[in-house]
């Protein structure tokens, strides 16, 4: 696979318990189809029900197509954003493949841990009905939708300290 920036062969190596290629240049990723949310939830595990569909909205995808080419299939990048990160990917809408630049996945993991703060104290019910239909529904496989669900349902505890924080008092009070 040849680097889309450099032109130089990319090179596989071990991120996040992922194997995937990066160039030894630029030190740009590339992230073959799922591999992007399993080095993501390897980073942090209370992550791994937080995922960004980047191929959710198929119009969007088509919003700016880039120079670059795939260094799997050699069909054009297109350049999308990742959620409201900030960070501009660019995707294979053929392999389903990511390319990140260097310090990219750094500025994803930040922007997750962020919404997952605030997901968790401001659609904790949404967010875990979602997360139940998904076990049944998928996109991913059953195992890891209730590893998902599982997931939200443990930030329970963390909601509702923060909003009631003398909840943590009584439960310090009761009788050992």
């Amino acid at each position: 696979m040849i680097c889309p920036n450099c032109k130089l062969k990319l090179k596989k190596i071990i991120f996040r318990n992922t194997e995937i290629d990066y160039c030894p240049k630029c030190l740009g990723i590339w992230f073959e189809e799922d591999e992007l949310r399993r080095a993501k939830d390897d980073k942090d595990q209370e992550l791994n029900w937080l995922d960004i569909d980047l191929w959710q909205d198929q119009a969007q995808l088509a919003v700016a197509i880039t120079e670059k080419q795939c260094p799997f299939c050699s069909q054009p990048l297109y350049a999308v954003d990742y959620g409201q990160s900030g960070v501009r990917v660019e995707v294979c809408n053929n392999c389903k493949g990511v390319w990140l630049e260097r310090g990219e996945f750094k500025k994803i993991i930040d922007y997750l841990q962020e919404k997952k703060e605030k997901e968790v104290l401001d659609n904790y019910t949404a967010n875990l009905l979602a997360e139940a239909k998904e076990v049944f529904t998928g996109p991913e496989p059953f195992r890891s939708e209730l590893r998902d669900f599982l997931a939200v349902s443990k930030l329970l505890k963390y909601k509702l300290l923060a909003q009631y924080p003398q909840i943590l008092d009584i439960i310090i009070s009761l009788p050992k």
